[in-house]
């Protein structure tokens, strides 16, 4: 119960965030969704990050912190159900250049990303 608790605040701290960021960055239901975009490059830094520092880190004492940062509010920010949609919908409206441009660049700057924050964690201690 007390990992659900964990999970769920995480979770709802990370959808906040994620809502802001939709604030600031408006998306118009047309062109490139540069709001679903950025989350999710934002959330895959954030976990590689996260998984630089735990796997340098490990301890039992961190697997509550674990859950709230990766499974809560990482996967609360990061939102793969939008960017499946806004994928759907440029395929229903024949937007096929930006399907392929967002599908691409979200998968393997999401990699790199992740990457990019392992090797951030490593570099800085």
């Amino acid at each position: 119960m007390k990992q659900l608790l964990i999970v769920f605040i995480g979770g709802g701290l990370g959808t906040v965030m994620r809502f802001l960021i939709g604030k600031l960055i408006p998306y118009s239901g047309k062109g490139f969704p540069w709001n679903t975009f950025c989350a999710n490059l934002l959330g895959c830094l954030l976990i590689g990050l996260l998984t630089g520092y735990f796997m340098r880190n490990s301890s039992e004492n961190q697997s509550s912190l674990i859950l709230f940062a990766t499974i809560g509010f990482c996967g609360g920010f990061t939102t793969f159900s939008s960017f499946a949609n806004e994928n759907l919908s440029f395929i229903r409206s024949g937007d096929y250049a930006i399907l392929l441009s967002y599908s691409l660049l979200s998968i393997s700057t999401g990699i790199l990303m992740v990457y990019l924050g392992i090797l951030i964690d490593k570099h800085l201690h």
